[in-house]
């Protein structure tokens, strides 16, 4: 059950949004300081933060905070790929803000000790991180992480909110059976499906609630931004999330072929277009493609190419040309990834059975469990696999309710 004492949705949905395509959305930093500033006014403010938390100007949170009238940051907190969004790698120390001076607590890989000790030196812990829309993004785990310590020093949190840059309608793929820990799965552990259809202050109101943090938890909404709403609809500055999510085309079509992570395929890591391509090798993309028209997968064109990975950081095929696959979104609001993903999967394991690879371990903590890949290795077709989803995506769809702010 949601308590309104540990939650706040400020009533400024109202904003001005015109017709599809000429939105104008505030994020929640910009909300926070011009409607709602009574929540920050002579409090000392940590904030989790990164490259992302910036406002219609490109202007930094830390910037803007360090500036505003009554507000007193006193530290920083970052998550994976670190505080300026560049970083690709496991083990990131803290460190200190060259333009603000500020230490920066790194909640992957620094000292997790003196990042709870730190929350004894504020008064409220502000988030501001741009999600992405899929179960295998880990800011919500260190959101979260960060929220149970808050709770726990008896501190509150105010998470700025931003768009889901891939709508906030469409709920596909496998639903995670049961809660994980954060702490140890920062990669989806909500009982959330591939595509979730979530804010980042829609996932912190449903991690508060059922894991029972206790959080006293406010979320500043994006005023201005409606469910049906991709992010190049909303006139915000496109920021990478995370060094390998170039362009919202790769965040439309990564909800499905994130999961090729988990195998012996390239997904574009080390090119301009990750997430958008597949290829190995030994990849027979004429065959794959002409296995794929089997299985109605509308909303999206499939196309033979090659590329050549630069020093990829999933250490697959650097510097080879690959043959591959080339995915284009041509229709948003009927395509599923998720989909698509298990037809590849199938595709890929028909042609080429001697070639193509699981990597079981990666796979299963991408897939929650390691049912999707012994239901590819035994034969399963795609729709019988995807259609299995559907009485598990109903049940979410009604638990989901319970959090939905816009």
């Amino acid at each position: 059950m949601i308590r309104s004492r540990r939650f706040l949705a400020l009533s400024l949905l109202a904003a001005c949004a015109s017709p599809r395509g000429a939105a104008h959305v505030r994020p929640g930093i910009e909300v926070v300081l011009s409607d709602s500033a009574h929540l920050i006014a002579g409090k000392r403010l940590g904030l989790l933060t990164n490259h992302t938390g910036i406002d219609r100007q490109g202007r930094r949170d830390a910037d803007v905070l360090l500036t505003a009238r009554g507000a007193r940051l006193v530290i920083l907190f970052s998550p994976e790929h670190g505080f300026r969004g560049t970083e690709d790698r496991e083990g990131l120390p803290d460190s200190q803000d060259s333009a603000t001076g500020l230490p920066i607590y790194s909640l992957y890989g620094g000292s997790r000790s003196a990042a709870r000790a730190a929350l004894d030196s504020i008064d409220v812990l502000l988030i501001d991180l741009q999600d992405i829309g899929a179960r295998f993004y880990t800011y919500i785990a260190t959101a979260t992480i960060l929220m149970r310590d808050a709770a726990r020093a008896g501190k509150r949190v105010i998470v700025l909110d931003r768009p889901d840059p891939v709508g906030g309608l469409a709920v596909q793929g496998n639903v995670r059976a049961r809660l994980g820990s954060p702490d140890s799965e920062l990669v989806g552990f909500l009982p959330v499906p591939m595509r979730h259809g979530m804010t980042l202050g829609e996932l912190a109101r449903m991690a508060n609630d059922i894991m029972a943090l206790g959080a006293d938890l406010a979320v500043v909404p994006a005023t201005g931004w409606k469910r049906h709403m991709f992010y190049d609809e909303t006139r915000l500055p496109w920021v990478k999330p995370s060094p390998n999510m170039p362009s919202l085309e790769s965040a439309l079509l990564y909800p499905g072929l994130c999961l090729f992570e988990g195998t012996n395929l390239s997904v574009g890591r080390g090119t301009d277009i990750a997430f958008q391509v597949l290829g190995a090798p030994w990849l027979d993309p004429g065959k794959v493609i002409e296995r794929l028209r089997a299985y109605e997968i509308g909303g999206v064109t499939i196309t033979a190419t090659t590329f050549s990975p630069n020093a990829p950081t999933d250490g697959k095929y650097p510097g080879t040309a690959l043959r591959g696959l080339r995915m284009a979104v041509t229709d948003r609001e009927h395509f599923d990834p998720p989909k698509l993903a298990v037809a590849i999967l199938a595709a890929v394991r028909m042609v080429h059975p001697h070639e193509f690879q699981f990597r079981a371990a990666s796979f299963d903590r991408l897939a929650t469990g390691p049912e999707l890949r012994t239901a590819i290795e035994a034969g399963r077709s795609p729709p019988e696999i995807w259609n299995a989803w559907e009485a598990d995506l109903a049940r979410f769809r009604g638990i989901r309710a319970r959090y939905l702010i816009y």
